[in-house]
């Protein structure tokens, strides 16, 4: 099951990277692309399936911070509301792109930092 683990971990990663890169890409005139939108909903499927996986003791590890993850998880609700809602709209400039890329970021910033 670690490998399963480790492959999701991977596909969680690869979510981030395309909002992240996306936003980079898009910044001169800022705007939601599919990669994006795509990038967010893998985010959020594979962080609750990771934290399932976890939960269920499927695999090993230390103890989840439930208050981490529930602010990790409002986050990336709002990264995918922001980039679904931006992406019909097709408008460049629109602040919902700086929502989703800079969301992401704080997300990463969240994970990496709160011990």
């Amino acid at each position: 099951m670690d490998v399963v683990y480790d492959l999701i971990v991977v596909l969680h990663l690869l979510g981030m990277a395309a909002i992240v890169g996306g936003y980079l890409v898009t910044l001169r005139e800022p705007h939601v692309n599919l990669v994006q939108v795509w990038g967010a909903r893998a985010q959020l499927l594979t962080g609750l399936v990771l934290v399932g996986l976890r939960e269920s003791g499927a695999v090993d590890g230390d103890p989840l911070d439930h208050t981490k993850i529930a602010v990790k998880l409002v986050i990336a609700l709002i990264v995918v509301a922001a980039a679904e809602m931006q992406f019909r709209r097709r408008r460049h400039g629109d602040p919902l792109t700086h929502v989703v890329g800079l969301g992401a970021i704080v997300n990463v910033l969240v994970a990496v930092l709160w011990h």
